[in-house]
């Protein structure tokens, strides 16, 4: 193989309206894009976990209220609709999912190198800045990752691909606290700022070889055409609608608005709550229960895989969300180790829940899958939005953050009405059983490209009629 031959199967750029045969990928042929990809999942975790821990660090070292150090997940989560409506989604309509992979992981990079000076300036507004760049970047992943598992393979296992993928990004949650329970609690201030520095010096170089890595990877690129074909073999009807009325979309992106802001301000004020509720609990143990609670988020993953494997996912997804409204309200006014487990349960069936909308609300949309998963993704700036909220509720002497935890039972409650629209709704039902029941990707079909090409052009003419 020449050169010129080897770069040009690993061109960044890719038409849409070119039929390919990723349409009908099987589940061997699907295994390494989606390992390849799966290890974005767990980076993001990682950065996540770490992120809520740092927000205790950072109340500590540099003696800032809970509100304020909520900043942090306003600046990371703030940038999410910037990126899945702005530039990502432009590199994604344009070039294409690799393209966005590769732009996500060097602006993740370029916010860890920024906030090592920061670091050493003791800099908030700075190393917020960074996160602000670091969100971009990871914005750009989810932009292009969440997606790209959903519809590379088989169709029937979408939820289940997504949601195994999305358990590497617990194990991620897991590791970051227990990391910062011995790097940065254990230490003066200054020692562990320094530590914070090597962090992201390590993630940094980590996220550069990763993007060397997808840059010459060949990995298979599912075009607007293919998901307008594959929602037509199905007979999905939402596919034949213009993207403004793709009403179940828009509902499924509110619901991600709310969910992530109520399990974010949950995660972010996790410790706070362990060290003022607990008796004798300090940073560190608390910080250590945190990765316990987030062991159980993981556990929640490969638990709802495996019985998304023999329930429809709507009704697990259902039974799941509404697990988390009834364990977060008596989190409300327990106290000790009663107030902990319940958020340990919490935490464990909020687990399916981000997944599984973003699978959901992808259903049927056929070529408007890109575009649409741009404004699923963007609903994840409920994270920059709900945990302040909570912080300024913490930050009343009368409510402390036992009871502030009423903030993220409100939003819980908004988001059930998505699922339960899933589950009762005819119109909802329809699209998202639809592929319940096809067997693209599980037979060696052959792909009738001219076909396949006719139904993109009949649907194009439709909208623009």
């Amino acid at each position: 193989m020449g050169a010129k031959e080897f770069f040009k199967k690993r061109s960044l750029r890719v038409s849409d309206d070119r039929v390919t045969r990723a349409a009908q990928l099987n589940l061997r042929d699907s295994i390494w894009p989606l390992c390849l990809v799966t290890t974005l999942f767990f980076l993001w975790g990682f950065s996540y976990g770490l992120l809520d821990t740092l927000n205790k660090h950072f109340q500590d070292t540099l003696h800032i209220d809970r509100a304020r150090s909520a900043g942090l997940q306003a600046a990371y989560f703030g940038a999410y609709p910037l990126a899945s409506l702005g530039h990502a989604a432009w590199i994604l309509r344009h070039y294409s999912y690799k393209a966005v992979f590769i732009w996500g992981l060097c602006l993740y990079a370029v916010g860890a190198l920024i906030a090592i000076p920061c670091i050493k300036a003791k800099s908030f507004g700075g190393f917020c800045a960074s996160i602000f760049i670091i969100g971009n970047g990871l914005g750009s992943l989810e932009t292009a990752a969440n997606p790209y598992i959903t519809v590379c393979g088989p169709p029937r296992y979408a939820e289940i691909r997504i949601n195994m993928s999305q358990a590497f990004n617990g194990i991620g949650t897991v590791i970051a606290p227990v990391l910062g329970s011995y790097v940065f609690f254990k230490f003066n201030n200054e020692k562990a700022l320094a530590n914070v520095q090597w962090v992201y010096l390590a993630i940094a170089i980590f996220v550069l070889l990763l993007a060397t890595l997808f840059l010459f990877s060949e990995i298979p690129e599912i075009t607007d055409a293919d998901m307008a074909f594959q929602a037509e073999e199905t007979d999905s009807e939402a596919n034949q609608k213009p993207f403004m009325k793709q009403y179940k979309l828009f509902h499924a992106s509110f619901a991600q608005f709310c969910y992530t802001g109520a399990q974010v301000a949950i995660a972010s004020m996790f410790i706070n709550y362990a060290t003022e509720t607990r008796k004798g609990t300090s940073n560190s143990m608390g910080s250590k229960l945190f990765a316990g609670a987030q062991a159980a988020f993981a556990v929640g993953r490969f638990t709802g895989v495996l019985i998304m494997r023999f329930a429809n996912p709507r009704k697990v997804f259902l039974v799941f969300l509404t697990m988390c409204i009834v364990f977060i309200s008596p989190a409300i006014t327990q106290r000790d180790n009663a107030g902990i487990s319940f958020l340990y349960i919490v935490l464990f069936f909020e687990s399916i829940c981000f997944p599984t909308i973003v699978a959901l609300g992808m259903r049927g949309l056929g070529r408007h899958t890109k575009r649409g998963s741009g404004f699923i993704v963007a609903g994840v700036v409920g994270g920059a939005c709900v945990p302040p909220l909570t912080g300024a509720a913490a930050d009343n002497k009368n409510i402390g953050t036992g009871k502030a935890m009423f903030v993220p039972l409100i939003f819980f409650v908004a988001a059930w009405t998505y699922p339960i629209c899933a589950n009762f709704v005819p119109s909802y039902k329809k699209v998202m059983d639809s592929f319940l029941h096809t067997d693209i990707g599980l037979h060696d079909n052959t792909l009738d490209e001219e076909k396949a090409k006719g139904v993109v052009e009949e649907d194009v003419a439709k909208e623009s009629n």
